[in-house]
């Protein structure tokens, strides 16, 4: 008899009264669990793009600084996941997903307007955002496993989550 895999538990966010932006990807991914950070994959590219983006280097400061800087700009952080079964780090290995509450959206944000997805997976859940009356953006991944785009073509698209 094989054993199950182990619910993982996700990240809570990272936001604030005054988060007009949201950027909700899928699920942590391993580098990300063990570090307990967003992002924490070295070659995932989503520090990079937004350092670019905002013009500051996201990627070279601390952690705590980096959400920081984040909410300074009045963007947030989340996944749509709360917790799944996964071996490995590829949204296509996650099993028994289940979603965050997104209802405290609203009141938590008021100031929100904008909901971008890193990646399809997370996209998969835009449909529900655009009929609460968010603007979306369903933007390419940023992890290292969505080699398809470079890291320009990529920023080109990402550009967009700016208002």
């Amino acid at each position: 008899m094989t054993a199950s895999p182990t619910l993982l538990a996700g990240f809570p966010p990272v936001l604030d009264h005054s988060t007009r932006i949201l950027i909700l990807g899928s699920f942590p991914g391993e580098a990300s669990l063990a570090a307990q950070q967003y992002y924490a994959h070295p070659r995932n590219q989503f520090w990079r793009l937004l350092s670019t983006i905002l013009d500051e280097p996201l990627a070279d400061m601390h952690y705590a600084q980096r959400l920081q800087r984040l909410l300074a700009h009045r963007i947030g952080l989340w996944d749509v996941l709360a917790a799944c079964e996964r071996e490995g780090s590829l949204d296509a290995a996650i099993r028994c997903a289940q979603a965050n509450d997104f209802a405290m959206l609203k009141r938590q944000c008021p100031a929100l307007a904008r909901v971008c997805f890193n990646g399809k997976t997370s996209g998969r859940f835009e449909p529900q955002f655009a009929a609460a009356g968010f603007e979306t953006r369903v933007l390419p991944s940023s992890s290292p496993a969505n080699a398809q785009l470079s890291f320009e073509q990529k920023l080109a698209l990402w550009r967009d989550i700016i208002l």
